[in-house]
């Protein structure tokens, strides 16, 4: 019997050994893949600020002659070497918020459309062909911006405009097919499969139990939509709201050839105007001089800064929904 217990003690060291070996294994493993993720996440970073540094001393010839000054001058002269970025900033500004205007109830609709009101069939068939309108190349959407959208919205849409609300300055003006108008309803076309995928599945993770709930207490489908779906869903639609702007923000080739592109800031949607991106794209190729090169480089830079902002107010908002 000593014999016996022996030979099992004996054995059982051996075995916590392995034990105590193959979590070691694994300690070491989580330490390696930690690192591993850590030093993706700084690399990530790293390119962040090597793209702002090199926009940084790119820009310093601008930034040391104008100043602050180039961010609220209206002034843009490359002939006489004087240029301001604030017509840019204003468009850039007023077709992204116009873009939202018009994208963000129709991308909510078309969401809750697929997860909540068409069969699933229908709803996969749908989805797709909404999808399918990211796939579509800028430039494709910029000539079709020229022939049909912005003569479209010349000879009908803003006439009615200008006839029924021309009281606003926002609507005066003479009817252009290219200006800051055509340029936000094709920028809403843009982002709109953008939001509404977003959308679309945060609104299918909501539990199926808050649903029931809601039609246990007698609600409606709509009241059930509004009071389980879309508060469950708050912090997701904000974050897509914000994707879709910041598409809109960067967006170049489309703009810049439905836009009109002048450095003048107008009241009227019907007036052509400009954006950051769109001027960098279309004068870039053209700066004969180190001063007219810097100064676009430094629209990049104010680009740059006004992203990070929007992702700064986007995280604020999104944790803000989340803790209510």
């Amino acid at each position: 019997m000593e014999a016996t217990g022996a030979d099992s003690a004996s054995a059982t060291i051996p075995r916590r050994r392995s034990g105590r070996l193959r979590v070691g294994v694994r300690l070491v493993g989580d330490r390696i893949f930690n690192l591993s993720t850590l030093a993706l996440a700084l690399i990530i970073l790293a390119l962040l600020f090597g793209l702002a540094l090199a926009l940084l001393l790119d820009s310093s010839q601008s930034i040391h002659k104008f100043g602050w000054r180039f961010v609220i001058s209206t002034d843009w002269d490359p002939a006489n070497d004087i240029y301001g970025a604030l017509p840019f900033i204003y468009g850039t500004a007023v077709s992204s918020a116009l873009a939202l205007l018009m994208a963000v109830p129709l991308s909510i609709g078309t969401a809750i459309c697929l997860t909540e009101t068409v069969p699933e069939w229908l709803s996969n068939k749908i989805g797709f062909m909404v999808e399918l309108l990211a796939a579509i190349p800028s430039v494709v959407y910029g000539l079709w911006g020229i022939f049909v959208l912005g003569p479209w919205l010349r000879a009908y849409v803003e006439p009615a405009l200008g006839h029924t609300l021309g009281f606003l300055p926002i609507f005066q003006g003479q009817p252009a097919s290219v200006g800051m108008l055509t340029a936000g309803v094709l920028l809403a076309i843009m982002i709109l499969p953008y939001i509404s995928s977003v959308c679309t599945d945060v609104f299918r993770a909501v539990p199926q139990s808050q649903r029931e709930a809601a039609f246990a207490l007698g609600a409606t489908r709509w009241e059930m939509i509004r009071m389980s779906v879309l508060p469950y869903g708050r912090s997701g639609v904000i974050g897509a709201i914000i994707f879709g702007l910041g598409r809109a923000l960067g967006e170049t080739i489309a703009v810049a050839m439905v836009i009109g592109n002048r450095s003048v800031i107008s009241a009227s949607l019907f007036q052509p105007s400009a954006t950051l991106a769109s001027v960098i794209a279309n004068e870039f190729a053209e700066a004969t001089s180190d001063l007219y090169v810097s100064s676009l480089v430094e629209l990049g830079l104010v680009l740059l800064v006004m992203a990070l902002l929007l992702n700064i107010v986007a995280r604020v908002l999104v944790h803000g929904a989340t803790r209510r």
